[in-house]
């Protein structure tokens, strides 16, 4: 495909993200975090709600920056590099998303007053439409009963956007997380973020907690998953170029056989591909967010093609990473490690790649 370019807004973006993630957000962090057992560092999300990125998704009116998706992506890219555990995904995107699509106030994302989780996926895969969670009648509302796993911010998060199954068809609710008879247990994850296991015993809804129509969750859901599959695309692409770069200062400074390795043709050529690699599918994430501004309806195709990319060129990051490290790229106490572990959880959060090829090639097919 053709190398996109990045305009002057979008270069200023990711300068003035960089430089902040730098300084306040080292991979360091994520390890902090997991030592000291939080989910994330509250500090350094009030931080990036007071700069606007809460509300990238929110509009103007609600309190919101309104920067679009393309800017969304860059944000999230940026966090990638160096591994930020944050609410971002799961509230400023996934669910701004959702709620702005609905017609339902945002404005406490943007505030940080608020945090969300997505509870959608019930069994090993993402697979949204065999939702089996019901949500019987009772009365003029309903009562929830089933489990959701692989709940991001499933913790931590205060409100939870939940997909059930009514009589009418597939149901997406907004619930406070403290909501009588719901029950969220951390999940161990390799990646050391925030990860639950919900478990929903007859969970009261009113119609009022109903974003959309009854009957129509996975239209609901569509413009939060559509988003959510292109933000985590540019993680898992910044997460790509972070690996990357510290591969690449380690090439030229380990010395053996009285050499830097980094001399060494071969290691020379399989760095060459990977930067090309990542160079392609960042052309990839700028697409996806560009016809997410323009068309959103039409995305499908653009994000699930950066999706499926980012995580096969993750995968080759970090491989290439612990290997060109040696021994020290497996230890818990050198960062490509986490690396590796945050692109393993990633590949698979919201579809994996066989998923997001299945529907590339519906969607090549049918241009076909």
């Amino acid at each position: 495909m053709a190398m996109l370019i990045p305009t002057e807004d979008e270069t200023m973006l990711r300068d003035a993200a960089r430089g902040f993630l730098d300084d306040a957000a080292p991979v360091a962090n994520l390890r902090a975090n997991r030592d000291q057992g939080r989910a994330f560092d509250p500090d350094l999300w009030a931080e990036m709600v007071k700069m606007g990125w809460a509300g990238v998704l929110v509009g103007e009116d609600e309190g919101g920056s309104d920067m679009g998706f393309a800017a969304a992506n860059i944000l999230a890219e940026e966090m990638g590099r160096t591994l930020v555990a944050s609410p971002f995904l799961s509230s400023a995107v996934i669910a701004a998303s959702a709620l702005r699509a609905a017609g339902r106030p945002a404005g406490a994302i943007a505030s940080g007053d608020v945090t969300y989780a997505l509870a959608v996926d019930e069994g090993p895969k993402f697979a949204p439409a065999a939702t089996a969670m019901q949500a019987s009648a009772d009365g003029n509302g309903f009562r929830l009963s089933g489990t959701k796993t692989f709940v991001g911010e499933g913790t931590s998060a205060t409100r939870i956007l939940v997909l059930a199954k009514a009589e009418a068809g597939l149901t997406l609710f907004d619930l406070e997380a403290d909501r009588a008879g719901l029950t969220r247990d951390k999940l161990d994850l390799v990646d050391s973020r925030d990860h639950a296991a919900l478990t929903f015993d007859d969970v009261q809804a009113t119609g009022e907690d109903v974003v959309g129509d009854v009957g129509q969750g996975l239209a609901a859901l569509a413009p939060a998953l559509r988003a959510g599959h292109a933000a985590l695309a540019a993680e898992l692409t910044g997460l790509s170029a972070g690996a990357f770069g510290m591969t690449a200062a380690y090439l030229k400074e380990r010395r053996q056989f009285g050499r830097r390795i980094g001399s060494f043709q071969a290691l020379q050529h399989r760095a060459a591909h990977l930067w090309c690699e990542i160079e392609v599918t960042a052309s990839t994430i700028l697409n996806a967010g560009r016809v997410l501004d323009a068309t959103p309806d039409e995305a499908d195709l653009a994000v699930s093609l950066a999706k499926a990319r980012a995580t096969e060129t993750a995968n080759l990051a970090v491989r290439e990473g612990v290997q060109m490290h040696g021994g020290i790229g497996m230890t818990d106490e050198y960062d490509m490690g986490f690396y590796m572990k945050r692109a393993r959880v990633a590949a698979e959060w919201l579809g994996d790649y066989g998923y997001h090829a299945a529907v590339v090639a519906r969607a090549r097919g049918m241009a076909a």
